[in-house]
């Protein structure tokens, strides 16, 4: 019973350690965050660089983790249900940029853990990335079945349905799952932070430039957190896409003066960007809770001698 509880509590912290890499950084509406938060900077081995050590730091990372990589797929072989050798072949394949290789081993943690979703929260992405939509889309309507309320579920599936030129299916699925939050709040106050779906909603309305009703969605935001700068600077970068720059600084300044520190920079740096440039669409993400960020540790990678004794 004790290695049972301790090998879930093992499983928890990993999974949140991932979580945290991943749901919702400051900045970047993006379709993969969790998937992304395995990768170098530069989508690779850390990024590219000029000089020639550094292209031979490189070379030594892809040797390390193909070796590791060669490690985990020897102990697979013995042991395909492994799940600290599934989860390192994970990694390595991850910071490979090896997201087709990804798939697999998160098949099968899916399979053996069917009650962790964010197993199937990285699957339904990797597939994203890969162009499967219709596999993400089921993968993301089967969590949501269980869950009505997962947060990265709804954004996955609104991604895939916007993607899919599904706009409006992607505002429904969002106002119905504020519908059912509102349901249980007044069932049992307080039970669902309406925050993050408020903000998600918004994200959706801005991808599609209805800037009006991202705006009010904001602003709905804001009545539920006056204090939390996100639905402010969200609500500004619309209103600089919108062309209404004097109205859009004026809630930069709010915003930065809201924020922590570390986060400061970083709107300073869009409330600067050119009124043309669409990556200012890219609103922060709906973080549960409504806290930007938190805790971005990056969880230990289990080494091949964890995994099993060769």
């Amino acid at each position: 019973m004790a290695k049972d509880s301790s090998k879930r509590s093992s499983r928890r912290w990993w999974m949140s350690g991932i979580l945290i890499l991943a749901l919702l950084a400051f900045l970047g509406l993006s379709a993969l965050p969790l998937i992304g938060s395995f990768m170098g900077p530069g989508g690779g081995y850390g990024g590219q660089h000029s000089t020639t050590g550094a292209g031979a730091e490189a070379g030594n990372e892809r040797s390390r983790l193909q070796s590791e990589v060669e490690a985990f797929e020897f102990v697979l072989q013995r042991e395909p249900d492994n799940e600290t050798a599934l989860r390192g072949l994970l990694v390595a394949r991850l910071r490979r940029v090896d997201v087709t290789g990804a798939i697999a081993p998160l098949e099968k943690l899916s399979e053996l853990n069917p009650e962790e979703t964010q197993y199937g929260i990285l699957l339904a992405q990797a597939k994203q990335q890969q162009g499967d939509r219709e596999g993400a889309a089921t993968i993301y309507r089967k969590i949501l079945d269980e869950s009505p309320l997962q947060l990265e579920a709804l954004q996955g599936l609104s991604v895939v349905l916007v993607s899919q030129e599904r706009p409006q299916a992607a505002v429904g699925l969002i106002q119905e799952a504020i519908d059912t939050a509102n349901k249980r709040n007044e069932e049992q106050p307080g039970s669902v932070e309406m925050l993050s779906l408020r903000m998600l909603l918004g994200q959706i309305y801005a991808q599609l430039r209805r800037f009006d009703d991202a705006i009010a969605t904001y602003d709905k935001a804001v009545e539920l957190d006056p204090q939390n700068f996100r639905p402010i600077l969200a609500k500004a970068i619309v209103l600089k896409a919108d062309g209404k720059e004097d109205q859009a600084q004026q809630l930069f300044a709010t915003a930065t003066s809201l924020a922590p520190d570390q986060y400061k920079d970083s709107i300073q740096q869009l409330a600067t960007a050119a009124p043309d440039d669409d990556s200012g669409l890219a609103i922060p993400e709906a973080a549960p809770g409504g806290a930007p960020g938190g805790d971005t540790r990056t969880p230990p990678s289990p080494s091949p001698a964890e995994s099993s004794e060769p």
